[in-house]
């Protein structure tokens, strides 16, 4: 027997409104009826404003702008990931979940956004949804480009010209704290033990 909480929809919103990623519920135009405070907070998105927009139009990909009708009708639009995964999900009925790259329009200007997108379909009073859930990875994967670090002392060079430890670097920018130790062959450089065997 479910418990009376989970029957209350103040309960459920609560539980998607607290969702730490952006989560959208969209129909299969990817148009918006609802979303979390995390989706607005990421892409400065407002409720009233938005709902029942198209995603690409609210997001400001640079495809929605290229047919004046809109988000959907560009020719990129037939190979939208978030487009192509809401339509599967509702069509087979399960979980969607690829990476892509969108480029967006931010103020004027054209950049890039990584992320992961997850399309998950549901029914509700007879009419079909998808939980759009899209996180944004772009910072992860500059991580997996370059990254400027000195041969000597293994400081890393940040976005603003400044020499920083591996350690400061990484908690101020990813939330990494780190632990020390010693590995065996530093350990006998350092203390002189004896050789033993890896």
């Amino acid at each position: 027997m479910q418990h009376k909480l989970f029957l209350e929809s103040e309960f459920i919103l609560r539980v998607f409104d607290s969702f730490p990623s952006a989560l959208f519920i969209v129909d299969a135009d990817v148009r918006i009826y609802h979303l979390n405070s995390a989706a607005g907070l990421t892409f400065g998105l407002d409720f009233e404003k938005v709902y029942l927009q198209r995603g690409g139009e609210v997001l400001h990909c640079l495809h929605s702008t290229e047919n004046p009708a809109g988000c959907g009708f560009a020719d990129f639009c037939k190979d939208c990931l978030i487009r192509n995964s809401v339509r599967s999900a509702l069509e087979n009925n399960k979980v969607y979940r690829e990476k892509t790259r969108m480029e967006i329009l931010d103020d004027g200007k054209k950049s890039e956004i990584d992320l992961i997108v997850t399309a998950s379909p549901f029914e509700y009073n007879e009419k079909h949804y998808t939980i759009l859930i899209l996180e944004d990875v772009t910072e992860l994967n500059q991580l997996r480009g370059l990254l400027p670090i000195c041969s000597n002392c293994k400081n890393i060079r940040n976005d603003d010209q400044y020499w920083e430890s591996v350690e400061k670097y990484f908690s101020k920018h990813h939330d990494v704290q780190f632990t020390h130790g010693i590995c065996p062959k530093c350990a006998r450089e350092l203390y002189q033990f004896p050789q033993t065997s890896e």
